[in-house]
């Protein structure tokens, strides 16, 4: 066996045994395909052992491939610590910061506080992931955070920002060619936007709403963004963020006291990162941000 195996063919492993084929680990790590093969067969040489098996629904661990993915997580957690420790950049506003958020945070929320901070800090370069996947922080998938669920990690810091209220919402051109529902029992009568696969939102809003489930929706997309727009488009009555319906006049309030879900708010950071000033700016000003959006 070689003693001297490098960090990046266990790490293009463990993206492998986590996507299920070279293609989309490829993708998650920024990699060629070929690139991601080559660190694989390089790493089955050097241990000699194989540690994948080709099926006809990708790629499939072998026992052994199973017993390493602990220790190569812990040499990944090891890793990203060190890059976060030789990241700090003592009193300086500078270098690069990844923000993780989700689709409609980050495109109607967060521009304003990010323009705000590039124009006091122009030497600092900002990354947005916008997901409704929980960026892992452990692994510097992303610097910073906005969560809307409660971190459970101690090795994170958090501050919690309020709650974001989210209600119904219809555009006024549907509610003139439809007319509004009096009642929960009128919903599944109209045109409902939803998400097309299952979200911890909406389990939530299912527990408040009993008929907010997917077989009930006329228009279903998996992205807030597209439901966003599908809403102002006329389309139907969704759910809506409050503080962002009330940029849109148009936007009619449904059932509103009979449905509103309140989605508290974090903004998280891992504490090796509280050193950086650049972290702890971008911190900050998303704690400003979102408590102003939550207000």
């Amino acid at each position: 066996m070689d003693n001297t195996i490098g960090w990046e063919l266990y790490r293009s492993f463990l993206a492998v045994l986590e996507e299920g084929s070279l293609s989309a680990a490829a993708r998650a790590l920024g990699l060629t395909q070929p690139t991601v093969g080559r660190h694989v067969a390089a790493l089955e040489q050097a241990l000699a052992v194989p540690l994948f098996v080709r099926s006809q629904t990708g790629l499939l661990p072998t026992d052994a491939a199973l017993a390493l993915r602990g220790h190569a997580q812990a040499m990944g957690s090891l890793a990203a610590s060190l890059q976060r420790a030789a990241g700090r950049h003592g009193d300086a506003v500078r270098g690069t910061v990844r923000i993780a958020a989700s689709e409609v945070i980050g495109a109607e929320v967060l521009p304003p506080a990010l323009a705000a901070l590039r124009r006091a800090h122009p030497h600092l370069r900002l990354e947005l992931v916008l997901s409704n996947r929980v960026q892992d922080l452990l692994h510097r998938e992303a610097d910073v955070a906005v969560r809307m669920t409660r971190p459970t990690q101690d090795v994170l810091v958090a501050r919690h920002v309020g709650a974001v209220a989210v209600a119904l919402f219809a555009h006024q051109d549907y509610v003139d060619r439809h007319g509004l529902p009096q009642t929960l029992e009128d919903l599944p009568q109209h045109a409902l936007i939803g998400f097309d696969t299952e979200t911890p939102f909406l389990r939530a809003a299912r527990s408040a709403l009993p008929p907010w489930r997917r077989e009930a929706f006329a228009l279903r997309a998996d992205s807030d963004l597209a439901q966003l727009a599908l809403l102002r488009a006329g389309c139907g009555i969704g759910f809506c963020q409050v503080a962002l319906a009330r940029r849109t006049p148009a936007l009619v309030p449904v059932l509103p006291q009979q449905v509103r879900v309140g989605l508290e708010s974090w903004i998280v950071m891992h504490q090796d990162v509280r050193g950086s000033a650049a972290c702890s700016a971008v911190f900050a000003a998303l704690v400003d941000a979102m408590t102003a959006h939550t207000a």
